[in-house]
């Protein structure tokens, strides 16, 4: 729904605009607010911070038009405006203009030209605010991906990349960040945020030194997944750096001790890569599933504080390269059977 501020001293005209549209009012496709000079006009829109845009007389007591075009292109550049006054010679035309008019409307008003003015206006606004929303999403993601990323996302190549599942050799990883829950019971929001991100900072140095990428974030815990050669050997190492930077991390409450840890589960083995979610939503994930993975997030629930879990399969992938030490048998949740749980020490 478009909101339209009307700036004029005249009650009739007032009453003649709510006439005229009525139908669009009626429909919730126009909200009209109504002011009596300038001055009025810009307390009305610091009210209503979304006004598209303003219909505005020149002649007016206290602050003219005029002025007010002047003091919107200071303070609200997105905000159109259409002058509507009596004075419609060359010189106010041009004046109007200069100091940031959209377009000029002369009394008595035609309704019908008004109409289409509006239509204009307000299509115009609206594609520049999708303008600079599209520059700012563009900017922020510029802010995470790489310019030839960027540059791939726009070709073909791309668009046909996303309707490829495949079946991959993998290592997944789940890291949670144990009892933070408590944190977030305990602190100010923007405590608990900015602690997170801290945390999460931290982990993903580790991960990203070791190869791996971040398949999500799940409140307080993390998804990774490793490709390519030695893909196990280097999510152990980056579990085992995320452990011990974590741990070094000194205590961070004002109201209560709490000493990061975090739980983790890894496992390893042929899983499905494709971008699952809703195309009707337009919200698909590019993510992994399957049995392997849904055992690591098993193997990390069942894992404590400061913990690096792994099954027999996987042990005896790593045995040679790692301190590993047998815990014994496990129920994990939705397995049939115990599973031989270790330990990764170091």
């Amino acid at each position: 729904m478009a909101k339209i501020l009307v700036a004029d001293d005249e009650a009739d005209l007032e009453m003649l605009i709510k006439q005229k549209f009525r139908q669009k009012i009626r429909e919730q496709q126009y909200e009209f607010v109504f002011a009596v000079n300038g001055s009025d006009a810009l307390d009305k829109i610091e009210q209503h911070g979304d006004v598209d845009m303003v219909l505005s007389d020149i002649n007016m007591p206290e602050m003219d038009g005029l002025t007010l075009l002047s003091r919107l292109s200071e303070s609200s550049p997105l905000i159109k405006s259409v002058i509507v006054s009596a004075y419609g010679d060359m010189e106010n035309i041009r004046t109007a203009m200069n100091r940031g008019a959209f377009d000029f409307i002369t009394k008595p008003i035609n309704f019908e030209d008004l109409s289409l003015t509006i239509i204009k206006t307000i299509n115009h606004v609206t594609q520049i605010r999708e303008t600079l929303k599209a520059i700012k999403e563009n900017n922020i993601l510029k802010m995470y991906v790489d310019e030839t990323v960027l540059n791939f996302m726009g070709s073909h190549e791309f668009e046909t990349s996303l309707m490829v599942n495949e079946t991959i050799e993998a290592t997944v990883a789940f890291i949670d960040i144990c009892s933070f829950t408590s944190i977030s019971e305990n602190e100010e929001p923007d405590t608990v945020v900015k602690l997170l991100n801290q945390y999460f900072d931290v982990m993903v140095k580790e991960i990203i030194d070791q190869g791996g990428y971040i398949d999500k974030f799940i409140g307080d815990a993390i998804m990774t997944v490793f490709r390519g050669e030695y893909h196990l050997d280097r999510a152990i190492e980056a579990c085992i750096a995320v452990r011990s930077q974590i741990e070094k991390l000194p205590t961070i409450s004002e109201r209560f001790s709490f000493t990061p840890k975090v739980s983790i589960g890894i496992n390893s083995g042929e899983m499905i890569s494709g971008n699952i979610g809703s195309a009707n939503l337009r919200r698909l994930d590019y993510t992994v599933i399957g049995d392997v993975v849904n055992t690591a997030q098993r193997l990390q629930s069942a894992a404590g504080p400061g913990k690096i879990l792994i099954n027999e399969n996987t042990f005896l992938k790593i045995k040679e390269s790692f301190n590993c030490q047998k815990l014994g048998e496990a129920v994990l949740k939705n397995k049939a059977n115990p599973m031989s749980v270790y330990e990764v020490m170091d």
